[in-house]
């Protein structure tokens, strides 16, 4: 199959790595909404959770933007933003946090969430 709509189903979007270099341009002087997702390796929960927010990656594509940072990669971030648990997922608005969301949520709670910001 080549084309078309079926096309874009194998393709796979994934969430934008976000880091101390680039969280400021991509989420802080980002007009619109961002879901950003505070993760580690080792974490269970982020692991189950890392597919989901790939999903909303693509659900959301050109409305939303969607990251995830690394804590153990960017300290400095979780720090500022005082992310004692995780996975802990951020939602910001014209690069303002507007939710904040503590462990392993459904898909639809997230997309609920984006949807309410977006309007």
């Amino acid at each position: 199959m080549s084309g078309g709509w079926a096309a874009g189903v194998t393709s796979k979007i994934m969430a934008m790595q976000l880091n101390k270099d680039n969280f400021e341009q991509e989420v802080l002087k980002s007009a619109g909404v961002a879901l950003v997702d505070f993760w580690a390796e080792w974490c269970g929960p982020c692991r189950m959770l890392a597919p989901v927010v790939d999903e909303l990656s693509k659900d959301f594509e050109g409305k939303a933007k969607v990251g995830k940072v690394n804590v153990d990669e960017a300290g400095e971030l979780a720090q500022q933003y005082g992310i004692m648990s995780i996975p802990t997922v951020i939602i910001f608005k014209d690069g303002q946090p507007v939710e904040q969301m503590v462990g392993l949520q459904p898909k639809e709670k997230f997309a609920e969430k984006i949807n309410a910001h977006l309007g």
